[in-house]
């Protein structure tokens, strides 16, 4: 089946639709259970290891401080987690950049857009201008950074650079997304950051797109972005945050336990944006890549979108093995999907995220 989209409305035009030509994540060495965790946090309250332990998570990537002679680890100043966010930020952006370059056929010489993502810490200059220089990427090479938007962001982000490909055919433009979670953690052990650190991982994911007849040498058969659609839920702006907490002198993770509900609600409401015009239907999409939010966050999109596990068999696998790592979580189970070798020509296929504001991101595509 192919389908006919009329510009506007996020759609791009026909000439120049992005394809997505190559993937590539990282994740740092140091991987723990959600039992090391707790020890780690020397957490016992009966109340907050439940969290822990009924989180749908089996192991997470995080850069933890190191323990004292006493071997308890000391809680890290906010000077501390913002250096390690910038040391963490770059060290996986690096990585994960290569490894999408690689995949796509390209090398460091051929990139023309470099946007980076990033909500666990605040640099200036940003990532982009950090990569350029550690990687000796072409100074005139265009950047952008997207900070502070979340766990949506990385498909925020997607739409921009879309836009900048669409604009610029031939050239080769990567999305990174490089959360280090592990440098906005809390270390106690409250009701209100249990949910926090029990639930997020570091990782970074990269995405290359490129529009227009020319195509790099090598680049997977990754497919064209069709359409993207948003909805953001101004009442409940205030049920994901990251802001100062003035008791702990630091910033903080505040997460509302109906933040899987309200999200849930609204899923519906956005794929119906999403696909209308197209003349698909749910049933029509083969393939679905959903932010790892969290197992009550899955569940809620699997009831109130008709899904299966097995749809969503990708994002829950990256919740498992290695929590929600944010902004870069989506990249995590596309790279699955690619590594399954299931996708083939003309099937459909919808990335959905979602994230503070409260705000709920989507995109068609197709191979």
């Amino acid at each position: 089946m192919t389908i006919t989209l009329e510009a506007g409305d996020g759609v791009v035009t026909a000439a120049h639709r992005p394809r997505i030509t190559g993937v590539g994540t990282a994740v740092p060495p140091a991987s723990y259970s959600q039992q090391d965790v707790l020890d780690a946090f020397a957490i016992s309250d009966p109340k907050i290891t439940s969290v822990f332990r009924n989180s749908a998570i089996d192991r997470r990537h995080l850069q933890l401080p190191e323990p004292g002679p006493d071997g308890v680890r000391s809680p890290e100043s906010q000077g501390d987690l913002l250096d390690k966010h910038k040391r963490a930020a770059v060290e996986m952006g690096a990585e994960a950049l290569r490894a999408c370059l690689k995949r796509a056929g390209a090398d460091l010489s051929d990139l023309r857009h470099l946007c980076c993502v990033t909500s666990t810490g605040f640099l200036t200059p940003g990532i982009s201008a950090l990569l350029i220089r550690e990687l000796g990427i072409d100074r005139h090479c265009s950047r952008s950074d997207i900070v502070g938007m979340g766990c949506n962001a990385g498909l925020n982000a997607l739409n921009l650079v879309s836009g900048w490909s669409a604009a610029h055919p031939g050239e080769l433009a990567v999305l990174l997304c490089t959360e280090a979670c592990s440098a906005a953690y809390a270390m106690d052990s409250s009701m209100r950051t249990a949910v926090v650190n029990s639930l997020f991982g570091d990782g970074a994911g990269a995405i290359a797109l490129l529009s227009g007849p020319d195509e790099t040498a090598g680049a997977e058969d990754g497919p064209t972005l069709l359409k993207f659609a948003s909805c953001i839920i101004p009442e409940a702006v205030g049920a994901m945050r990251y802001d100062w907490d003035r008791e702990l002198g630091r910033f903080s993770f505040y997460l509302d336990p109906q933040v899987p509900y309200v999200v849930g609600a609204h899923a519906e409401i956005v794929i119906d944006r999403l696909l209308a015009g197209t003349g698909l239907r749910r049933s029509d999409i083969r393939h679905w890549l959903v932010h790892s939010g969290g197992k009550k966050v899955i569940d809620s999109v699997v009831v109130n979108l008709g899904l299966t596990r097995h749809d969503l068999r990708h994002t829950v696998g990256v919740l498992r093995d290695y929590g929600n790592v944010s902004s870069g979580s989506f990249l995590f189970s596309y790279e699955r999907l690619l590594d399954e070798k299931a996708a083939e020509p003309g099937d459909y296929g919808v990335l959905m995220t979602m994230g503070p504001g409260s705000t709920l991101e989507t995109v068609l595509v197709q191979w």
